[in-house]
């Protein structure tokens, strides 16, 4: 999709800047804007979306990189990200939580010590999957607003660039656009479908997307410790460094989430 697209699309976008469609292996995976977004631009598109069929994001570079990557690097992928339909979200997360834990091949002394180690890390829960948290939906309008408002707080921040995919939300535009952030731990497909899940069950929205980091809006936020462990419980499936490279402990991440309206993630 080209610029002039794009402004027939976007008849009421004044604000919208210069941009280019990148891609990779002549495969094209989303619009990019080549400077910082206005004002209100994210809730402009956004509520344009049902329109025009395009899921706005806010980009970030890594470490202010001059080619802003992975955005307008070529390291967008849409080829080989799986089909998010074709994955099982909860059964995702249970397969990734059993997976935490020493690796195979250690000596079995150090692999009891390490196993003790995570339990105590993922207390109070330990090895034993606690299923997926009770779901808190709400209704879509307040989900989305709770998005554009979070966006506006965003769109300040230094080096940041406008993305548009054609995508029916969120997670659905990390799959098209192809982007390979969490490639250490999972494939984008698969970290699409819990995200989807999210969607439904907690209302949330992909807001902001960089190198390797994720920042999703949170209408309907957990309000008490026990009611956030479990769903800290499914960000650490989702995301180990959480709290392995984080908080040092489920409990300490919870505690993160209680009443918050942004949830943040990075793969190392």
């Amino acid at each position: 999709m080209n610029h002039v697209d794009l402004r027939r699309l976007l008849a009421d976008c004044p604000d919208l800047p210069p941009g280019r469609v990148v891609g990779a292996d002549e495969v094209p995976a989303m619009w990019v804007g080549d400077a910082a977004p206005a004002p209100g631009l994210w809730e402009t598109l956004h509520r344009a979306h049902p329109r025009t069929g395009l899921w706005p994001l806010l980009l970030a570079p890594l470490d202010r990189s001059a080619d802003f990557r992975p955005w307008l690097s070529g390291e967008l992928s849409p080829p080989a990200v799986t089909d998010p339909a074709r994955h099982d979200p909860h059964e995702l997360l249970r397969t990734w939580w059993d997976g935490l834990g020493p690796e195979e091949g250690e000596d079995e002394d150090d692999g009891e010590d390490e196993e003790e180690e995570l339990g105590a890390v993922l207390a109070p829960f330990g090895r034993t999957w606690p299923g997926a948290a009770p779901s808190t939906p709400v209704p879509a309008a307040d989900a989305d607003e709770c998005a554009r408002i979070r966006a506006s707080v965003l769109e300040s921040a230094p080096n940041l660039r406008i993305g548009l995919v054609a995508a029916p939300g969120g997670a659905a535009a990390l799959a098209a656009c192809g982007w390979t952030g969490p490639a250490n731990h999972a494939g984008t497909g698969r970290i699409a479908a819990v995200l989807a899940d999210w969607e439904h069950r907690f209302g949330i929205r992909v807001v902001r997307a960089g190198f390797d980091t994720l920042e999703l809006s949170v209408p309907n936020p957990p309000t008490t410790r026990e009611a956030a462990l479990r769903v800290a419980a499914e960000h650490v499936a989702l995301c180990p460094d959480q709290v392995f490279q984080g908080t040092g402990s489920l409990t300490a991440y919870a505690d993160l989430l209680v009443g918050s309206h942004e949830w943040m993630f990075w793969w190392d």
